[in-house]
């Protein structure tokens, strides 16, 4: 069901990094149609497709640069915003005048289930206020200003093959370092598609196409 048409909160930007198997197997897509449809639009969304191997970070990055909005809101190319997910993290940060706000998320399987149960962080994860004194891990999937993301930015961080990059959680605590205030919406607003692996996968370098 469509929901009403609500103005913009924020001047918010989407930025999704992208490899070409997510173009040919239709996630791309699935995830630009999931930003057409929130009842809070954004005013762009930026993606850049990485065709050299160098990974998600350099690719976020290069999309995150493209950026003019006062906000960023941060979306894998695998991953899908449910349509209050801007709405919702906007509010809250007008509401706790934050820097940084995340949100939870429902898992989506391969055949296309969604799941209410999260068995790859614990619970207290998802109920807790966010600790500053003990930061928690969390996914890339965050409402960001701008000028900090970045003056923070996403650097890859080696850790093997086939395993996550830590770029989520560095940019975390890059964020706090700088002094930034971030606050948790203790809502599900999204699907991520949990792969047992980096959900970035293997993105490649191109240029970012800002889709207004």
């Amino acid at each position: 069901m469509a929901h009403a048409y609500v103005d913009p909160l924020l001047d918010i930007t989407v930025v999704t990094p992208a490899h070409p198997a997510r173009l040919r197997n239709g996630m791309l897509d699935r995830a630009v149609r999931s930003v057409a449809m929130q009842t809070s639009p954004p005013a762009a969304h930026s993606i850049a497709v990485d065709l050299r191997g160098e990974g998600a970070a350099p690719t976020r990055q290069r999309a995150l640069e493209a950026v003019q909005t006062e906000w960023v809101a941060f979306l894998d190319s695998d991953d899908v915003f449910l349509e209050r997910h801007l709405e919702l993290l906007s509010k809250h940060a007008v509401e706790r005048n934050a820097d940084f706000v995340y949100s939870w998320f429902k898992i989506l399987d391969a055949n296309g289930k969604v799941y209410e149960e999260d068995p790859v962080f614990p619970m207290t994860h998802y109920l807790d206020p966010f600790d500053p004194e003990n930061p928690i891990e969390t996914t890339v999937t965050t409402l960001v200003r701008t000028e900090l993301a970045k003056s923070v930015g996403f650097h890859a961080l080696d850790r093997g093959h086939n395993s996550n990059s830590g770029e989520d959680r560095a940019f975390t605590l890059g964020c706090l370092a700088q002094g930034a205030k971030i606050s948790h919406l203790v809502r599900k607003t999204w699907l991520w598609a949990h792969h047992g692996m980096n959900t970035s996968g293997l993105p490649t370098k191109g240029d970012a196409v800002v889709v207004r």
